[in-house]
């Protein structure tokens, strides 16, 4: 025993087990900041304040969101499998708020995109849109980071979702994701064996993230597939060539988290951001970003 009291998890009865919204937007603060302290600043409450209502949530729920590691709080298992639903209820409260005032807009709006934020960020900000301007035409435009800022500067889309730096654009976060360790459900680990990784061919974020912390790690490592779209490296997990790391959003029933026993280093969150030029903005692209910039 390590001296430190014992927190025991009593589930409250189902008849009153209703999830507070204040307490799921702080929880998602402190998964993306995995810090009460930072938190807090976010969601403009106290320290203590943020550490009453996780400490109540965990109770509610009946498990430990959250872990200590060092100085920083992270997510248990749990914990990621709560995000993803705690994301959705809140964004699902902010659309109920949203859809008693709907307007009309009449010019189309295209948006650029990574294919890491298609199918996991932007449905959920497309379906929010289509509810709030029914009549809205929205033209997703997915490319290569390069691609992507040339035509945000050419003004041939109007909004940008990437997760890489343009320092040239106006620009916000849209979300900070937690990076996780992944596999397909095939992969079989080997203890002292080189790392397996499934890696993008062209410059990425994930795969820049990868390479130094398993180097900084001391870890060997090798290419054992590489592709030139995420659905390559989809293709590659499911059939257990390897391992690659990417924001939660990406798992799925066939794609699974490393168990953290394997001592894999910890990788750091990755941000989405929403760029645009100011001086290029239609009316109806200024409502979508006003619509979908979290406040």
């Amino acid at each position: 025993m390590d001296g430190h009291p014992v927190q025991v998890y009593r589930r409250v009865p189902m008849s009153v087990r209703n999830l507070d919204i204040g307490q799921l937007r702080t929880f998602i603060a402190v998964a993306e900041r995995e810090s009460f302290t930072d938190a807090a600043e976010r969601v403009f409450r106290t320290q203590a304040a943020v550490t009453q209502q996780m400490q109540r949530l965990e109770q509610l729920v009946g498990c430990a969101l959250f872990e200590r590691v060092g100085r920083r709080k992270r997510l248990t298992m749990e914990g990621l499998r709560f995000l993803d639903y705690a994301r959705r209820i809140v964004m699902l409260n902010d659309e109920a708020y949203r859809i008693i005032t709907t307007e009309e807009v009449h010019q189309p709006v295209k948006i650029g995109a990574c294919a890491d934020a298609v199918d996991t960020l932007l449905p959920a900000y497309l379906e929010i849109c289509a509810e709030h301007y029914s009549n809205l035409s929205i033209d997703i435009l997915v490319g290569r980071t390069r691609w992507l800022g040339s035509a945000l500067g050419k003004g041939e889309i109007d909004l940008m979702v990437d997760i890489a730096a343009h320092a040239d654009f106006e620009q916000l976060v849209l979300r900070t994701s937690p990076v996780a360790w992944i596999a397909g459900l095939r992969y079989r680990h080997q203890a002292g064996r080189s790392v397996p990784l499934i890696l993008m061919q062209n410059a990425c974020p994930f795969k820049n993230s990868m390479v130094q912390a398993l180097t900084d790690a001391g870890i060997a490592w090798h290419c054992a597939f590489q592709t030139s779209t995420l659905a390559g490296v989809r293709a590659a997990l499911r059939a257990g060539l390897g391992i690659t790391a990417r924001t939660v959003e990406m798992l799925a029933p066939d794609v699974r988290v490393l168990d953290p026993q394997l001592d894999l280093p910890h990788l750091p969150p990755m941000q989405f951001h929403l760029y645009w030029r100011n001086e290029a903005l239609s009316e109806s692209a200024t409502k979508v970003l006003h619509l979908i910039a979290p406040r």
